[in-house]
């Protein structure tokens, strides 16, 4: 995997140029020497509020950021914002989209940028929790929860990653599509209520309530694991199955699920289901009227 000394993106081992900034690559036979680019600033941002978190990002010419439709709250009129697909290719635009609608973003993306002067952006999630920031080098990825992704620099990637394990897929509450953001940039990612930063050792092990996972680093671990004994998933009230990350690597957690909050705004359609993390919550609670209800 190589990566444009100039601006970073990532290129073919193949390329002889880099298809965003014209940079020849090292070695290229006929290449000639160009004009470097503007080296552009880091991005200046602010994450402000608690937990209903809005992002201020301020950007300046050269700088270009992208976010899923429907995230941006304001912008400053001299900002240019434009909808396209990624990809070289119109097979690949089409896959693009495929792939986003499989990650539960939207089929176009939304580009921003400012011609001259300085613009300012608002981002914010549909629903409350805060605002996680990943500074990542070239080449750095970090996997993130289905919908989590905010927004990000143009130089970031967004692909698809797909859970190897069955059980993982099925039973961690991630489902078997995640989001795999790589490298140089600013990645910014929205999940619910407050978020827990871990750092594992290596063989050292977590467990995680099912969904409750926001990001990871690709060197840990993903797995699910029974709880201890039946008894204990049937009247602990704590669900199934838990999420089993072992490191080395970087974790974080959200206190508050989207399907918890729908949980706890709408209890009366969830009395005789239990918790959503635990089908046999009726069980434990006592109302068992849902197992001998009529369908009649």
């Amino acid at each position: 995997m190589a990566f444009c000394t100039n601006c970073g993106t990532q290129i073919g081992d193949a390329a002889k140029f880099c298809l965003n900034c014209g940079q020849p690559v090292n070695g290229a036979a006929g290449a000639t020497a160009v004009t470097p680019a503007v080296v552009v600033e880091p991005l200046k941002y602010d994450i402000e509020g608690h937990n209903l978190q809005i992002a201020r990002v301020h950007l300046k010419p050269g700088q270009e950021i992208y976010a899923e439709a429907g995230k941006m709250v304001y912008k400053s009129a001299n900002v240019d914002w434009t909808t396209r697909a990624t990809g070289q290719s119109f097979a690949d635009k089409i896959i693009g989209a495929i792939k986003r609608k499989l990650m539960g973003e939207s089929l176009f993306f939304t580009y921003f940028s400012v011609p001259s002067g300085q613009g300012e952006l608002g981002f914010a999630g549909h629903y409350p929790g805060k605002i996680q920031v990943f500074q990542l080098a070239p080449g750095q990825q970090i996997m993130v929860q289905r919908d989590g992704f905010l927004f990000a620099e143009g130089t970031v990637t967004l692909d698809i990653a797909l859970v190897r394990r069955l059980g993982a897929g099925l039973l961690g509450g991630e489902g078997f599509i995640l989001q795999k953001l790589t490298g140089p940039g600013a990645v910014f990612v929205h999940a619910g209520g407050d978020h827990v930063d871990i750092t594992l050792a290596p063989g050292e092990m977590f467990q995680v309530q099912t969904g409750h996972l926001v990001a990871f680093e690709p060197t840990v671990n993903y797995d699910i694991q029974l709880v201890g004994s039946i008894r204990t998933a049937i009247f602990g009230g704590e669900g199934l199955f838990l999420t089993t990350l072992t490191g080395p690597g970087r974790v974080i957690i959200q206190s508050m699920t989207l399907e918890r909050l729908r949980h706890e705004l709408s209890p009366e359609e969830h009395r005789h289901s239990g918790d959503e993390r635990n089908p046999l919550g009726a069980l434990a609670s006592g109302d068992l009227s849902s197992f001998f209800r009529s369908d009649d």
